[in-house]
């Protein structure tokens, strides 16, 4: 019989339903396919005019129809989406949930064509005046509700039910990985006994691609989009802006055997550390990442050698490859040359805030699945970084536990442990 308890005495969490939206597709089915052919999603941009841009290419969701009003309909969209697909799975009521929202979703934006028509409606003086004008002639009330970084969530809230005030957070590209880990916390500490944790974003824009091109942070290997993507190769040269979604059901582990629910794997071990070295580069000595690491290890119980593999956060910068390789090698020593590490970037694109969350669910499928996806476009290996990368090609596995990754500008590193079977 499962222990309710883990080994500090704490409701042991487990994951009841999953939902994911990428540029591979809706839904799970769709993208684990996607996923493990080796499929990429990346495409040349269509929403904005790339002309004169360095970068042009994206993971952009543009299959998905948005009804939604207000700021950042997409990412509402997108969270909605992988939400009510991960609610469903878990036979739960998608409108009466009755546990927590943790949110992770970037920064609330109008977009330049709501701004341009703001204005067009205006009437003479300076443009502030105009807008200004405007939104005294409107209901000021829904601009400034739908304009607050907690909009979004608070429309997931009313939508599915949720229970108390709905949490809205952004550590840049760990947020999904975050969200996580605040709803295994809250009910850690007994506060609830369901969590939906969401991390969701379609925030492409050309501000968005101009801001990371100033930062060096892009591919500009345009030619062949579903080339550019190369995590741990040679020739990386930055990552792929891109969109999407997932949300992860998380319940006490009595909770969800008391309903009868299929469990599908358990959420063992999370850990954070900052990092204040810079605000895009990591630590040189990559401490704070091992640091993290460590922390999840060690809050799920679990030793080193007891990983089977590891979803890496695998970006395709020089930067952060090079570091992950660091904190992984320090962690793992003369192990890391044969435990599986990939990179769903490779495919799927960058999806920043939504990264962490995306990735933890395609690590429960990889374990319940028993295949581990590649990392695509591993044509030019790194000699200075020596990993199994799970080249090109999937791999069948027996994976039991799994450590997702996720590093982030601004010092946010963000680690989770997960197991496929309870203790």
């Amino acid at each position: 019989m499962a222990k309710l308890t883990d080994h500090l005495g704490r409701p042991v969490v487990a994951v009841t339903g999953v939902g994911i939206v990428t540029s591979l597709g809706v839904g799970k089915e769709d993208n684990w396919s996607a996923l493990t052919s080796g499929r990429s999603g990346i495409h040349p941009i269509t929403r904005f005019p790339t002309d004169h841009l360095n970068t042009r290419i994206c993971g952009t969701v543009d299959f998905l129809e948005s009804s939604s009003k207000g700021a950042s309909p997409l990412t509402y969209e997108l969270a909605e989406t992988a939400a009510r697909e991960a609610i469903g799975e878990s036979g739960l009521s998608t409108n009466d949930f009755g546990g927590q929202l943790f949110l992770a979703s970037p920064p609330v934006e109008l977009d330049w064509k709501d701004r341009f028509d703001l204005y067009a409606a205006g009437h003479e003086g300076p443009a502030p005046d105009r807008v200004l004008e405007i939104a005294r002639g409107l209901n000021s009330l829904d601009i400034f509700e739908t304009s607050q970084f907690g909009s979004i969530a608070d429309r997931l809230a009313d939508t599915f039910g949720t229970r108390g005030l709905p949490i809205t957070l952004s550590t840049a590209c760990a947020s999904g990985a975050t969200a996580i880990q605040l709803g295994v916390e809250a009910i850690r500490r007994g506060e609830c006994d369901r969590a939906l944790s969401i991390g969701a974003d379609g925030s492409v824009t050309a501000e968005a691609l101009i801001r990371f091109s100033l930062l060096s942070a892009l591919s500009t290997q345009n030619d062949v989009p579903e080339k550019a993507s190369k995590p741990f190769s040679r020739d990386r040269d930055g990552f792929v802006i891109a969109e999407g979604a997932a949300a992860l059901v998380l319940e006490s582990l009595d909770s969800a055997l008391a309903r009868g629910a299929t469990v599908l794997g358990i959420l063992r071990g999370c850990g954070e550390r900052a990092d204040d070295f810079h605000r895009t580069r990591s630590k040189p000595d990559g401490s704070p990442a091992i640091a993290a690491v460590r922390a999840a290890l060690s809050d799920a119980g679990l030793s080193e050698d007891e990983i089977g593999y590891v979803n890496a956060h695998g970006t395709s910068t020089p930067e952060n490859d090079k570091m992950e390789h660091l904190s992984l090698s320090t962690v793992f020593g003369e192990r890391i040359r044969s435990l599986p590490i990939s990179s769903n970037k490779s495919m799927i694109g960058h999806t920043l805030s939504a990264a962490g969350a995306v990735e933890a669910a395609f690590s429960l499928m990889t374990m319940r699945e028993g295949v581990i996806p590649p990392t695509i476009n591993y044509d030019n290996p790194d000699p200075a970084i020596d990993l199994d990368v799970v080249p090109n090609v999937k791999r069948s596995a027996d994976v039991k536990t799994v450590l997702s990754n996720s590093f982030g500008f601004g010092g946010q590193n963000t680690c989770l442990v997960l197991a496929r079977e309870p203790v």
